[in-house]
């Protein structure tokens, strides 16, 4: 196996694609995004292994996110490759129109929920178009939790760890006598991958994503290879190291509603982030969403229209475990 790092002008850091060459079907897991440089690099890197996009059998994707699969389209025409996707994941790869406007209805309307300003909107619809263009998409076959693809001298097994997005997987493998998993975006080594703006498909997002985070620091791992940066030598520590993050964040929300009163999710997103800008209007009110959604299902938020306020006795809980992380049920 052989990591391939691509550009990626992304806060998550350099897009990792992992390339399988010496089985019965060359493998590449990801791809990296569509534009003509992250091609370029893509085919330096797969020169260096006496290989070309041609020559690519088979190709595995993470999820459905442009900087994971932007390339498959191209790679499937040059090569014939088979894209293989998870279910949920599957249309908006393959570039469906009817499930990109289902996107763009349920972004406007998420938008207002949030109380997101007119300016903020404005200013994020521009940058979810910057540089639109006409990408060449594949025809996918998809793939489920739990199925498995051979490759080299051992099998990866798909993963499914909705959160961060809906079709989101991994894949695990024995490698070297090791156990280790190709971890996508479901685990990074620097940031902690956004969840509620990412994929508003998802419904539960940061109740999935815990179960998920805690699924790896079950499996115990021995090694993750994630989709953006370095590899990470501890998968359980930082799985569990997330999940206390957003324990901790989820503290920060309470303690919002605690000091402003009842308010909406841009508020409590300001509060949380401060001035947001670029990507990060998306997923600054996306993920202070998810955490007030999931404290509203445990109990400890109440949800009136789009504002939400403290349930009665926790301002006194709060004080009582001031300094303490909040405990998340999932």
């Amino acid at each position: 196996m052989e990591r391939l790092s691509l550009s990626n002008a992304a806060f998550e850091g350099d897009n990792n694609a992992y390339l399988f060459a010496d089985g019965s079907a060359v493998t590449l897991i990801d791809t990296g995004d569509w534009m003509a440089t992250t091609r370029e690099q893509l085919e330096t890197a797969l020169s260096q292994h006496g290989l070309g996009l041609a020559d690519i059998d088979r190709i595995l994707l993470t999820h459905w996110h442009h900087d994971h699969c932007g390339l498959a389209g191209e790679i499937q025409a040059e090569s014939g490759a088979d894209v293989y996707v998870h279910a949920a994941d599957a249309a908006l790869v393959e570039g469906d129109e009817a499930a990109w406007n289902a996107m763009d209805d349920r972004y406007r309307q998420y938008f207002e929920k949030w109380g997101m300003p007119e300016d903020k909107q404005a200013a994020l619809r521009e940058r979810l178009t910057d540089g639109e263009t006409t990408v060449e998409t594949p025809t996918v076959t998809t793939f489920e939790d739990g199925e498995t693809f051979s490759v080299t001298d051992s099998d990866l097994e798909v993963v499914h760890t909705s959160g961060h997005a809906a079709g989101l997987c991994m894949f695990e493998a024995a490698i070297d006598g090791e156990r280790q998993v190709f971890a996508g975006d479901a685990l990074l080594p620097v940031y902690t991958p956004n969840v509620g703006g990412a994929d508003i498909r998802v419904d539960r997002p940061l109740e999935k994503y815990l179960r998920a985070l805690q699924g790896i620091v079950d499996a115990d791992y021995d090694r993750a290879w994630p989709g953006h940066r370095t590899p990470i030598d501890d998968p359980a520590g930082r799985a569990q190291y997330i999940i206390e993050h957003h324990e901790e964040r989820s503290w920060r929300v309470l303690n919002a509603l605690d000091r402003r009163g009842s308010c909406d999710t841009w508020t409590v997103s300001a509060d949380l982030f401060g001035e947001l800008e670029d990507i990060h209007i998306l997923h600054g009110p996306g993920e202070a969403y998810a955490h007030l959604e999931h404290l509203a299902r445990e109990g400890t938020v109440v949800r009136e229209g789009t504002e939400y306020r403290l349930a009665d006795g926790v301002a006194d809980a709060l004080t009582e475990l001031e300094g303490e992380r909040w405990p998340l049920a999932y």
